[in-house]
């Protein structure tokens, strides 16, 4: 059985990226949460993975770390990592190659946290830009297979890439059009969505470099979170 070290799931967004893959496609693995908070975290994820970052995933002898290669890993032993149809299936590893190097300014100006609702203190042309990307990228994968997933009727790890977004896109109450909004609430009532969010809720943690990026860029509204 495979065993996915992963950090907080209020923050960490290239953890659930893999774990998501995982829990939608029904593989059997073991969960392991190493948090943010410990003073000792680089390394407790060193003695994990060779980059001392998560996620890390195990299988037997083998080590493999970043999320990109974690899900090409299980793709190759595991049908529906990837669409069927070979149009899709290069459409879907495209798009979720673009989410894993672009959209920096939606990154940093929108800290993945869960269990917040932020006000940001500025709309920059930058993140209209990311965001611009990201509706078109979207609207093209829906209409081109036909949704209600990115490349089709079934989950894909294009949908897995994308999730952190989504995730974001409630945080902060970012404005997407029918279709991308759409797009959104379907995936957030997925079973496994909903399972990472309210277990990142009932976290008691907190990680202060987080708390300070989020409030750098915008006002915490309401917090969720276990206090």
């Amino acid at each position: 059985m495979y065993t996915l070290y992963i950090a907080n799931k209020n923050y960490s967004s290239w953890s659930l990226r893999p774990w998501m893959v995982l829990r939608e496609l029904q593989i059997p693995f073991t969960e392991h949460v190493v948090p943010f908070h410990r003073q000792d975290e680089w390394t407790a994820f060193r003695t994990l993975s060779p980059n001392g970052k998560v996620p890390c995933l195990i299988d037997g002898s083998t080590t493999v770390w970043e999320s990109l290669a974690i899900v090409e890993y299980l793709a190759e032993r595991h049908r529906g990592v990837w669409p069927e149809a070979a149009g899709a299936r290069a459409w879907a590893r495209s798009a979720a190659a673009e989410m894993h190097a672009g959209f920096g300014e939606l990154r940093n100006r929108c800290s993945m946290s869960c269990g917040v609702r932020v006000q940001l203190h500025s709309h920059t042309p930058a993140l209209t830009a990311d965001l611009n990307r990201l509706t078109t990228l979207w609207n093209d994968g829906l209409s081109r297979f036909g949704g209600p997933f990115l490349a089709g009727a079934a989950f894909s790890a294009a949908d897995a890439f994308f999730a952190p977004v989504v995730f974001r896109i409630q945080t902060y109450g970012l404005t997407l059009d029918a279709a991308s909004q759409a797009y959104v609430t379907g995936m957030l009532g997925r079973e496994s969505l909903r399972s990472w969010y309210d277990a990142g809720l009932r976290e008691p943690w907190r990680d202060a470099s987080h708390e300070v990026e989020i409030a750098q860029f915008g006002r915490v509204t309401q917090d969720l979170r276990a206090t």
